[in-house]
Order: structure tokens, then sequence, then C-alpha cells
């Protein structure tokens, strides 16, 4: 997982509220078994108008999507993180979310920003023309003017984000105290190595 600490550039001014995971990534998206491409099918029925945000010149590529309440609602599906992420987006910042959904942002790297709605629609308004600034270390959201909004994050999350640490990447960053705590088992149990019951 890549560290996440500044997020910096053009914001996708989507706002829309209830947005379930089947508008993020379409259920026949969820047969494939490789993160790769689903970034094409992100927003895929949004995508059949022409003239739709996550196609268009000015934010394509953005690393920023400004959405309204409840994102991510609806199943489960992982996927819907991954879309995401393969569209290039690495922080979603927006009233409220589907706790299901921030899980699954989280454990793949994507930083979920909540704000109060008078919050999001500056941000919108900002984002149509600038950049927007997101610093995970000092919880800030900043504009090209002078705007500047914090926000909470769980001390934990934070950690894993700014080190870039997934379940595997905590496991390994333990690896000494396992290690240690193996031997002292060993010691302790010889029995346990041989595979003789006690």
């Amino acid at each position: 997982m890549e560290p996440v600490n500044t997020i910096n550039g053009r914001a996708y001014p989507f706002a829309q509220k209830n947005v379930d995971t089947d508008v993020i990534i379409p259920s026949h998206w969820l047969k494939t078994i490789t993160r790769e491409g689903l970034g094409r099918g992100a927003f895929e029925t949004l995508r059949t108008d022409p003239d739709n945000l996550f196609d268009s010149a000015e934010f394509k590529g953005s690393p920023i999507l400004i959405a309204g309440d409840n994102f991510g609602c609806g199943s489960s599906r992982e996927h819907a993180a991954w879309a995401l992420l393969d569209l290039g987006v690495r922080a979603v910042i927006a009233p409220s979310f589907s706790d299901i959904f921030s899980g699954n942002a989280f454990k793949n790297g994507i930083l979920t920003v909540v704000l109060p709605q008078a919050a999001i629609d500056r941000l919108v308004e900002v984002a149509r023309t600038e950049t927007i600034h997101i610093d995970l270390e000092h919880q800030t959201v900043t504009t090209p003017f002078q705007d500047r909004y914090t926000f909470e994050i769980d001390p934990f999350r934070k950690t894993c984000l700014l080190g870039g640490l997934d379940e595997v990447g905590l496991t390994l960053a333990r690896d000494t105290a396992i290690g240690a705590f193996e031997d002292t088992v060993r010691a302790e149990r010889p029995f346990l190595a041989t595979g003789v019951a006690a």
C-alpha cells in the first residue's frame, strides 16, 4: 500500500448523495480476479453520458473525489475501493460514508475525509476551477482561497495510512517481536516443536 501524507490536485466536484457501491462499480465487474482495469468500470452508468465528469479533460485523473452524504452505501464490495484507486482517486471527501465502504477504502489506502455539508458545498465550488490540498499529518483540507477545514481521523488509521501499512505490512512490522515470541515458546515448550502432545 502506498503511504498517504499529502494529496494535492484537482477534485471531481461530484457531490451526489447516497451513491451506492453498484454506482461506483456495477456488479458485472465483480467477476474479475484482479484489481487492474477496474477504473474503466468506475461510475460506468454515469459515464455513458459523453459530457460526464469522470472522462472530462478537465477532471480526468483527479486524485480527490468530493461526494455527497452517505457515500459508498449498498453492498460491501471491496471492488468499489479498487475501482476508485484504479481511477486515480486517493481521497474522498464527504459529509458521511457507509461504514463498510470506509473500512474497505482504508484497507486499500484511500483516505476518507468527513466534513460538514457547508464545507462540501464550498469545496465543490472551488474544485470547479482550482486544486484542493489535503494534509493527513495535520488533518486539514485547504484551498488556494485560504479556506481551511480540519477533520478527525482514527489515530490507528492515520498511522497506517501515513506509513503505507496494510494488514500484511502491520504484521511484517512486528516481525522481530513475533520471532522473539516464537523463540520463547520453543524454549518453554519444546514438545510443541516435535509434535508430541502435552
